[in-house]
């Protein structure tokens, strides 16, 4: 006891260990709070007994945060490419840089030409106009379900938005498109049944209160059977405007996704508008996307709550280099070769098994995700770990996001980048110990 109340009196106090240059120089870094917690930490551990007194700042140093939010890196080997709670698309390295860049002082509003004030994110909106050829106009909001809310605002109002019952879904975490859209003060008119809506429902339906017609991808669900369903070309002649939400931003066809819609189609098909997330299969930051004729556009974008609903500096950033740069992330992802998975999983699965690992290769599928492409089933591979390595892996640095499959942990490398396969295998040596 004597023994354990001399140890305590030696340990260093909290604001000399601060003066330590490693944790001088991380205070400036990640600021003086994170820091001192994890000194503090380590006070407690030398307290009772776990590591000497005078490891204090080594501990504390050791412990630090690599920054100053408690976002963690995570490797998602789930097999789903736009993992929700994962925040769905990574951004390029070319995303990443512009948003480095943006993060500065940047001229997001202002010609450096002429000195004089110029169009918010002009760049960015030049870009994105630029890949979707059918739109005259483009716009930028918070996320998807706000492009929704501000062209319910902006182009209905209290009048009338009709939709079918078919397409009235929830969106993920109990939000439903019904309940979004009344909360804008529009009312609105369904029409058709859960299964089968025609044109005539629709043209029945229009009338001089109607502020637009809404065609609502159900991205997260099918349903087949006896069914019919009204395109954006046998609504396109009834008067009023066409609002296509399609969801997982695809700006034009994609082989492997034939169901999925995109822009490019729906604008060339009489789409007025075209709203859609950018965090999805376009690949890019967190953002809803407007697309259409100019004059409607231009009403969304000057409605009062357009200002509240804008983006930042570097969400413009990350879109415009999302939009010009090389192929995403998650481009590659969809886009990946089963049997190079296969090459990798196996590579890795023999690695791991020869520092004693109980790992093998598998055949594995994966999914888009992100409320995308449901149904659709990419061939991948994975390496198969015992079960009690999925905790162990999340827990670890980096994190590693696998699943649990028949009482195994499967890593699948679909959504894992080339480069992260040397980082994933040593996350898997640590846990495996």
């Amino acid at each position: 006891m004597r023994h354990a109340r001399d140890a305590r009196r030696h340990i260093p106090r909290t604001d000399a260990v601060l003066a330590d240059p490693r944790l001088a120089a991380a205070a400036r870094r990640l600021g003086r709070g994170p820091v001192k917690a994890a000194v503090v930490a380590a006070q407690r551990r030398a307290r009772a007994g776990e590591i000497p007194p005078g490891a204090v700042a080594d501990e504390g140093a050791a412990t630090l945060p690599p920054t100053a939010s408690g976002l963690r890196p995570v490797i998602n080997a789930t097999g789903v490419l736009l993992h929700t709670n994962l925040g769905r698309a990574p951004l390029s390295a070319a995303a990443r840089d512009a948003v480095a860049a943006a993060s500065g002082v940047p001229a997001v509003e202002l010609d450096l030409a002429t000195g004089a004030r110029a169009r918010r994110g002009r760049t960015a909106l030049d870009a994105l106009a630029g890949r979707g050829p059918a739109a005259e106009a483009a716009h930028v909001v918070g996320n998807g379900a706000a492009a929704l809310v501000l062209a319910a605002t902006a182009l209905a109002g209290t009048r009338e938005i009709i939709v079918s019952r078919g397409e009235l879904v929830e969106i993920g975490d109990g939000f439903r498109i019904p309940d979004l859209l009344a909360a804008t003060g529009a009312r609105l008119r369904e029409v058709g049944t859960t299964n089968r809506t025609s044109p005539d429902d629709y043209a029945a339906a229009v009338g001089p209160d109607t502020g637009f017609i809404l065609k609502i991808h159900p991205s997260n669900f099918r349903i087949t059977g006896f069914t019919r369903s009204a395109g954006i070309a046998d609504l396109a002649g009834l008067g009023v405007p066409v609002v296509a939400d399609i969801g997982s931003g695809l700006l034009a066809p994609e082989p492997l996704l034939p169901d999925e819609p995109d822009a490019q189609t729906a604008l060339a098909a009489g789409a007025g508008l075209v709203t859609a997330s950018g965090d999805k299969l376009l690949g890019g930051p967190q953002c809803g996307i407007v697309l259409g004729r100019a004059d409607l556009v231009r009403a969304l974008a000057r409605h009062p709550l357009a200002r509240a609903l804008r983006v930042g500096k570097m969400t413009l950033a990350a879109l415009e280099a999302t939009l010009r740069g090389p192929a995403t992330p998650t481009a590659e992802a969809l886009h990946a070769d089963p049997s190079v998975l296969r090459a990798r999983a196996e590579k890795l699965a023999a690695a791991l098994a020869e520092h004693g690992v109980d790992a093998s290769a598998v055949d594995s599928e994966a999914a888009v995700g992100g409320g995308g492409a449901p149904g659709v089933v990419l061939p991948s591979a994975a390496v198969s770990l015992p079960e009690p390595c999925a905790a162990r892996l999340r827990r670890g640095d980096p994190a590693v996001m696998g699943r649990v499959e028949n009482g195994r942990c499967l890593l699948d490398l679909r959504a894992v980048p080339p480069d992260d396969d040397a980082a994933l295998a040593r996350a898997v040596r640590e846990a495996a110990r």
